[in-house]
């Protein structure tokens, strides 16, 4: 079948697939026996047309290219395994000839690129000294104390700092309500800073049942343009106050919230896991770290077609996940105005960072002679589906050996890296300690976001925070699924290769 193997240019290649005309004949033949019996031709009954007749009527080509469909695929995979190519794209198919010695077609395809690195061990990084403070375990204690926090009606006093106020409004601008400006039975906690500079303030002082005016000025940069800038009258009224009660910080404490039985040992505990999280976080940065500075050192001729698909590989990635969380990339992108293109140029540059990664990481295993035992694979395979709660002989069908096999090497030698790297510990920044008031606000203790809440038009709005991460191993992107859409299923790197019909539809 595969009749010569050409380079055109640099890492593109075109294979010539060859058919003799009696096996090219016979695919005819049985294209035209499936389709007959929907085409109609006069004087003969409908499915009852000699193919003569139809080939006279519609010409003599008229069921090549099934014929050709019919034929390529097989032979193209089989071409591909013939030419030891490693292909990386998908095929562009040309009909060179088409007479009576047969059918050739050429197939043209890029092949990954061979990849060189040098200095590789003995990279310098610098990793973050881990320290932990009391007020990270402070914060934490806090965080316990407002999930076992108890809340309370009040209704001897007057709303105070602190209170959870139950509030009707309605906004105006000269005088008149504006769209997303009213509510009923809103709870505003006091003092979370939710709702517009100056509006709970002035809630403070207020009793049940009264009913008061609330003037405020919408920000210079409010999302709502027709209101930025503005002053408004809020009329609210206080339907009802609630105050949260946090239980003391003590043994009992301690007791409720863990299997300790005293605070010293809970708080002990504590600083243990904050410290070991910190010391991963630190660990992953490092790796990161190692990982940029491979991208720099990579020598490869790449072809942009490693790219696109590896963008399109984070875009399925992307749908996948928001399936998992109940929604759709369509949703998504209705949500957020953006288009599939635009999604795709986003992920471009993290596209790029992962296939120069993993090129690094395949060059250096080559280099170091690293291997994959059959201990590695069926220890990968078994974690895999311990992971995802499935049957390891089930996992086993999505799991092509090689693809496991190639993905530990890649794991071994970022070990091998890291073991090499020269890393020299980082001296800690000073951070501002954070108080006990401020960790119950739910303000951030170690570089987190502060979490805002979402509200109407009255309320600011929350950016979210997307991370992108510099590589992936392809034996996770397997276990979480790569498929668009239908049943999520593992699965592990492959060579690339294209099927010949194009079958697959875009992300």
């Amino acid at each position: 079948m595969l009749k010569e193997v050409k380079l055109i240019e640099n890492n593109k290649y075109q294979l010539s697939i060859s058919f003799d005309k009696a096996t090219f004949e016979a695919a005819v033949n049985k294209v035209y026996k499936k389709q007959a019996k929907n085409i109609s031709i006069p004087g003969f009954r409908r499915g009852k047309a000699p193919r003569a007749i139809i080939e006279k009527m519609y010409g003599t080509g008229v069921f090549h290219e099934d014929a050709i469909n019919e034929l390529l695929p097989a032979a193209y995979e089989e071409a591909v395994k013939e030419s030891g190519l490693d292909i990386v794209s998908r095929p562009e198919f040309d009909i060179e000839t088409l007479d009576e010695n047969g059918l050739v077609v050429t197939a043209e395809v890029f092949v990954k690129p061979e990849a060189k690195i040098e200095g590789y061990k003995g990279i310098k990084v610098e990793k973050e000294k881990v320290v932990v403070e009391d007020s990270e375990v402070d914060a934490e204690i806090e965080k316990v104390r407002e999930r076992n926090a108890r809340i309370s009606d009040v209704t001897d006093r007057a709303c105070a700092d602190g209170d959870i106020a139950n509030i009707d409004f309605e906004g105006f601008v000269d005088g008149v309500a504006f769209d997303g400006g009213k509510a009923e039975g809103h709870e505003l906690a006091i003092g979370s800073h939710s709702f517009i500079e100056g509006f709970e303030e002035q809630i403070i002082g207020h009793n049940v049942g009264d009913e008061f005016d609330v003037n405020v000025t919408f920000p210079a940069e409010y999302h709502a343009e027709e209101l930025a800038g503005k002053p408004a009258v809020f009329k609210v009224k206080l339907g009802g106050l609630k105050v949260k009660e946090l239980p003391a910080v003590d043994d009992e404490l301690a007791s409720l919230a863990s299997e300790f039985d005293t605070l010293d040992e809970y708080k002990a505990d504590l600083k243990a896991k904050i410290t070991e999280r910190k010391n991963h976080a630190a660990d992953h940065e490092v790796e990161n770290k190692l990982i940029e500075a491979l991208v720099d050192l990579l020598e490869a001729d790449i072809p942009e077609c490693m790219y696109d698909e590896e963008a399109e590989n984070c875009v399925r990635d992307m749908d996948n996940n928001l399936r998992m969380q109940g929604l759709d990339l369509k949703t998504y992108l209705q949500y957020t105005g953006m288009t599939l293109d635009q999604l795709r140029a986003d992920m471009r540059p993290r596209a790029i960072s992962q296939v120069k990664t993993r090129l690094a990481l395949e060059a250096i295993a080559k280099l170091e002679g690293i291997e994959a035992t059959e201990k590695d694979v069926e220890e990968e395979i078994k974690n895999t589906a311990a992971a995802y709660g499935m049957d390891v002989e089930e996992v086993k069908k999505y799991m092509p050996v090689d693809g496991v096999k190639a993905d530990i090497q890649v794991k071994k030698a970022v070990e091998l890296v890291k073991a090499e790297a020269v890393i020299t510990e980082k001296k800690a920044s000073a951070k501002k300690k954070t108080t006990t008031k401020k960790a119950a606000e739910g303000e951030k203790a170690e570089g987190e976001e502060k979490p805002k809440t979402t509200k109407k038009s009255t309320a600011k709005s929350a950016d979210g925070e997307k991370k992108t991460t510099a590589k992936k191993s392809t034996t996770k992107k397997a276990a979480e699924g790569e498929k668009a859409e239908g049943e999520e299923k593992p699965k592990t790197t492959k060579k690339t290769t294209t099927k010949a019909k194009k079958e697959e539809a875009d992300a």
